[in-house]
């Protein structure tokens, strides 16, 4: 891939627009294409908006070029001409993200590469079938992508080495964080960590420990602060006297006895339905736009503070 190489965005939602960011701001022309047209058509005032933020907080030089680096097509080969990357980012089943990768893989040349964003289900569930499938892996980011650098790099069992190594390359050139997951597993290696703490945090509260708004403040004024600069490693090399060792000797009985006084189960219905009456309480779902925005602003600021104090890519 070029200095600044042709990208295509095949899905235009809140991942597939926050990519559009991504690589327009690294200088990158980019192509967005969305089959439903009220997406592709709210594109242009969210880019806009979310230029402007970036510009307010000193992470862009001027919204106004990387706005025009975005154009909206009409089609997918008119998205995928001459396009060296393309970041699929359609709706998460095998079903979609099957049909959208056959789509992609007869309109691309056969030196494209192709990228999904897919949270968790690996791309040898969905592009055996495609010509070029040497060609596609997982290129998976957090949400919104523009604001949270880290992307999960997972091959599928044919995905050429060189590919994987080129999109790499290309992540770091347009300030993400690729992670390279060595092989495919369900939720690759982010959700899985998600999905330990959320399903801790599901069972807190279904028997009744502590309150959503307890559950989330351990997090967002606990937790989470360590875990805006440095990993879990680090945070217990960091936690007792003699290091990560020590840490171990000192507290991996009482993580064991934790961990077996567990058996997964599913996320109980009843508990999911007064969770959402809980937080619709505090949140209206007619706010829920609103709120992202708010979100966003803050992801702003703080990826602004770790970029002046050396702690962003």
């Amino acid at each position: 891939m070029g200095d600044s190489p042709v990208v295509a965005i095949v899905g235009a939602g809140l991942v597939g627009s926050g990519w559009a960011l991504v690589f327009a701001r690294a200088g990158c022309e980019v192509r967005v294409y969305d089959p439903d047209e009220p997406t592709r058509s709210r594109l242009p005032a969210w880019i806009e908006a979310s230029a402007a933020d970036l510009e307010s907080n000193g992470l862009i030089a001027s919204a106004a070029e990387v706005i025009g680096r975005v154009r909206l097509c009409e089609s997918l080969p008119e998205a995928l001409d001459g396009a060296t990357y393309v970041q699929e980012s359609v709706f998460e089943t095998v079903e979609s993200k099957t049909a959208a990768c056959l789509a992609i893989d007869k309109a691309m040349s056969p030196q494209t590469i192709v990228g999904s964003s897919s949270s968790g289900i690996p791309a040898s569930q969905f592009t055996g079938n495609c010509r070029h499938r040497q060609n596609f892996l997982i290129a998976h980011p957090v949400n919104p992508p523009h604001l949270v650098p880290v992307v999960e790099l997972v091959p599928a069992p044919w995905t050429d080495p060189s590919a994987l190594e080129q999109v790499r390359e290309l992540m770091n050139r347009v300030g993400q964080v690729p992670v390279h997951v060595r092989r495919e597993i369900d939720g690759f290696v982010l959700n899985r960590l998600q999905g330990a703490l959320l399903n801790e945090a599901w069972a807190l509260y279904e028997e009744g420990y502590a309150s959503l708004a307890d559950i989330d403040a351990t997090i967002s004024h606990g937790l989470g602060l360590r875990w805006s600069f440095m990993g879990p490693f680090e945070t217990i090399d960091l936690n007792a006297p003699g290091g990560i060792a020590d840490y171990a000797a000192r507290l991996a009985p009482l993580y064991y006895r934790m961990a077996t006084q567990r058996v997964p189960r599913k996320w109980p219905q009843e508990t999911i339905e007064q969770a959402q009456a809980e937080r619709r309480e505090v949140l209206a779902e007619e706010d829920l736009a609103e709120r992202r925005l708010w979100r966003d602003s803050v992801l702003s600021r703080l990826a602004a503070f770790k970029k002046t104090n050396g702690l962003g890519p």
